[in-house]
């Protein structure tokens, strides 16, 4: 899709939002429209003069992490206290003077800094302010999904690392734009995806690498979970329409990465392997013009009846095929009546895995019988392959919370390898491919359902090397030493 198709988040467009960022920063276009890049044709650009590859780049290493947060709502504005306790906010940021107020008081009653963040509020583009600043070295972005692309360019152009909520952008030319802005200005993007840090998550990551599992084949992950109240039509979110209105943009798995994304950490995924192809199916977009239609909270009176028609089929089922010939099943939903579920399986020659249902066979460890393994005999054996993090955090997870722990796991975990010096465990190249799964289901469904599509390498051949991620040991680090 051109640049110039893409939904623009208000009157002054994305593109405006760049030029005036470059000329504010002294930069010659480095921040206008996305640089040229093929679509779903899985060619991938030649890297310019100025871009280098990300892989093994570590953080320049900090005494303490400086963070300005972006977005303070539903998502942000549960976040700024976790981020908080782990580093020094300085500055926050949303279109609400009240949300800022609130971050400000809650991150000063913790009681960790002297100063108070700076806030911005005056509009749409007081983002700029901040990005500009020279005492922020980690940017959080929690926004509309239309917002993340021009927030995560920013940053990297004003020389901040900068982390985002799902996805880093939802259109393929953006996505590229951003793997290359980190290229050049030598400043990690990365997705914050949390559920990769969720414990029985990484307990399956660990058990994968020690061969509980044999010879991986398969594996499935996604999102399905009714939003439709109060989310989509309450009022949960802010603006009231954001999420629902890219119902009616694109026919596409909105949201797929929080089963995606540890499944694929955990196959090897830019480290020995790679997305290849992906064919996506859809159902009819029935669900939401009828909860709209018929419950009684929604009424003739209420926004959503400014909306257009609602495109994005009600399930979505994508099949990525990998290089070394795996298969991931993605699965989306959020519109139907339907309990939570992230769909996470992996299955290898040596057993299989399903955490939705909180059950596993594994031939590796005896079991024969063709019963699964379930309650205190699967909590025993995922205990067993715990991923260091959580017993070191496991307090601290407590306190914090958010997900069980797992949201204050995952902005400990990226301070660290900053404090440190050490490379994230998700980079641009995984935050690229995962949410790249958006536009290309969506390009899928565009000539005809079981459309393949390839998936372009965003790694540009670095994904045939090995190097770490989840599965480094515990580092030495001075502030565990002091807890």
């Amino acid at each position: 899709m051109a640049p110039s198709a893409h939904f623009n988040p208000s009157r002054r467009d994305l593109l405006r939002s760049g030029v005036v960022l470059g000329a504010a920063a002294g930069l010659s276009g480095a921040v206008g429209a996305p640089a040229a890049a093929d679509d779903s044709t899985g060619t991938e650009p030649r890297r310019g003069s100025d871009e280098k590859s990300m892989t093994n780049v570590p953080f320049e290493g900090f005494d303490r992490v400086r963070i300005g947060l972006i977005g303070l709502g539903n998502r942000g504005g549960d976040q700024d206290r976790r981020f908080g306790a782990v580093g020094t906010v300085t500055a926050v940021c949303d279109i609400r003077p009240e949300r800022v107020n609130r971050t400000i008081g809650r991150i000063m009653q913790q009681g960790f800094q002297d100063i108070p963040p700076a806030g911005y509020s005056a509009g749409e583009e007081d983002y700029l302010n901040l990005v500009r600043r020279d005492d922020i070295d980690l940017i959080y972005i929690a926004t509309p999904w239309e917002w993340h692309y021009p927030m995560a360019k920013a940053a990297m152009e004003h020389g901040k690392h900068v982390a985002v909520e799902l996805p880093i952008a939802p259109y393929l030319d953006q996505i590229w734009d951003l793997v290359r802005t980190s290229e050049r200005t030598r400043k990690h993007c990365l997705l914050l995806e949390n559920v990769n840090y969720f414990r029985p998550e990484m307990a399956m990551f660990n058990m994968a690498r020690q061969g509980v599992f044999g010879d991986l084949q398969h594996a499935s992950g996604g999102y399905v979970h009714d939003l439709r109240w109060p989310y989509t039509f309450g009022g949960a979110y802010y603006p009231e329409h954001w999420r629902r209105r890219w119902q009616t943009r694109m026919n596409a798995s909105h949201y797929p990465t929080h089963g995606l994304g540890p499944v694929s950490a955990t196959l090897g995924i830019n480290r020995g392997d790679r997305f290849e192809e992906l064919i996506s199916v859809a159902s009819l977009p029935k669900a939401l013009a009828l909860f709209r239609a018929e419950d009684p909270r929604v009424g003739p009176d209420h926004p959503s009846w400014d909306d257009g028609p609602y495109i994005s089929g009600d399930r979505h089922t994508c099949f990525v095929t990998t290089t070394s010939g795996r298969f991931i099943r993605v699965e989306h939903d959020v519109n139907s009546p339907h309990p939570y579920s992230r769909e996470t399986t992996l299955t290898g020659t040596r057993g299989t895995i399903q955490l939705d249902n909180a059950r596993v066979y594994l031939e590796s460890l005896g079991h024969n019988n063709h019963s699964w393994r379930t309650g205190n005999e699967y909590n025993t054996i995922l205990r067993q392959h715990d991923h260091w993090l959580w017993p070191t955090l496991e307090s601290l997870a407590g306190q914090y919370g958010g997900h069980g722990g797992g949201d204050f796991i995952a902005i400990w975990r990226l301070v660290q390898t900053m404090r440190l010096g050490m490379t994230p465990d998700i980079d641009v190249y995984d935050s690229a491919a995962w949410c790249s799964v958006i536009p290309l289901s969506h390009d899928s469904l565009k000539t005809g359902r079981m459309h393949p599509v390839k998936v372009p390498d965003f790694t540009r051949g670095h994904w045939q090397a090995a190097r770490p991620t989840f599965d480094r040991p515990k580092p030495e680090d001075p502030v565990l030493d002091k807890n």
